[in-house]
């Protein structure tokens, strides 16, 4: 059965200006972030602007700068809801897998992230946010890998250490810059450049999770 994403996406974003407390905000909300999603696909960053969200979303302007004081928030929102709905997939995956098969778990991961990557409106220029400045630790893969060390300790029954999450933030970094390649050679993601890193996250996570 296809995932079906949750009607209120962001409720705890750090990027709004103030969060949706009934159902029609968090609705509008919503179409918003859809629409500053689907503007990206067309048009990039540099194209993309409030004014344009709203036309798509169809409100009112002043709802846009409700939430967002501007266009970056807004982005930042998506790839805080991107993040959101990744680790509800991750979550929904890792309750059918047991908890001793780590490559299955590993699996799930990744197959949840190419799957957004190939579908998800906005995603592939957005993902879990942008790395400003370069190498700073609040960076989109260091939020991702605190999420993943949380959801994958519970599962695996290993404690959430600083060994365990500097083996998920090599693994995460390894395995974003082997996709960026997989998704340069060919538009679907090129399927031997996936496997090669499918190979290459099990022998390195083995070290740690056998």
């Amino acid at each position: 059965m296809p995932w079906t994403p949750p009607v209120e996406p962001v409720t705890h974003s750090t990027s709004l200006r103030r969060a949706p407390v009934q159902q029609r905000s968090a609705e509008r909300l919503s179409r918003i972030l859809d629409a500053c999603a689907q503007l990206l696909d067309e048009g990039g960053y540099e194209e993309l602007s409030t004014r344009a969200v709203a036309v798509r979303a169809g409100v009112p302007i002043g709802s846009v700068y409700r939430f967002f004081g501007n266009k970056r928030a807004l982005v930042d929102a998506l790839a805080e809801r991107n993040l959101q709905r990744y680790a509800e997939r991750i979550a929904g995956r890792l309750a059918a897998i047991p908890a001793a098969d780590w490559r299955a778990a590993m699996d799930a991961v990744l197959d949840e992230y190419l799957a957004m990557k190939r579908t998800a409106p906005g995603f592939s220029l957005v993902d879990f946010g942008n790395q400003i400045p370069v190498g700073a630790d609040a960076g989109p893969n260091h939020r991702l890998t605190d999420r993943l060390t949380e959801l994958l300790a519970v599962h695996l029954d290993r404690t959430p250490d600083e060994t365990l999450r500097r083996t998920f933030l090599v693994a995460v970094e390894s395995a974003d810059a082997l996709v960026r390649l997989a998704f340069r050679l060919d538009p679907t993601g090129d399927e031997n450049v996936i496997a090669e890193t499918r190979e290459l996250l099990r022998v390195y996570l083995a070290r740690v999770l056998d």
